[in-house]
């Protein structure tokens, strides 16, 4: 029978075409994973200055940094990025005096 060969030669082609998207998927989602990593390395590595991380993690977080120097979000930008609060607050008033471009 012609017809279920054919429709076993189209079911093979098909699976392999499946595995092939699987396969391209799980690599695009290893090197985002990769990518995220080397990020989250560079927003607390101590070559990097306090300005550099703390836009890694806005963008990590696609947040940026508050204005107000009580905002809760600041001691969580502190701790992720291993700053000060101080160094975090140096970065708003260094943003401020430039015309930042901060949010609320």
């Amino acid at each position: 029978m012609v017809t279920s060969r054919h429709a076993f030669e189209l079911g093979s082609a098909v699976s392999g075409s499946v595995a092939d998207f699987r396969l391209q998927v799980q690599r695009a989602e290893q090197e985002r994973a990769a990518v995220r990593e080397g990020e989250l390395e560079a927003q607390v590595s101590p070559v990097k200055d306090p300005r550099e991380r703390i836009e890694i993690w806005e963008r990590l977080h696609a947040l940026r940094l508050p204005r107000t120097s009580n905002h809760l979000l600041l001691k969580v930008i502190a701790k992720q990025t291993q700053l000060t609060l101080g160094q975090v607050h140096e970065e708003q008033i260094r943003r401020a005096a430039v015309g930042g471009n901060l949010s609320r």
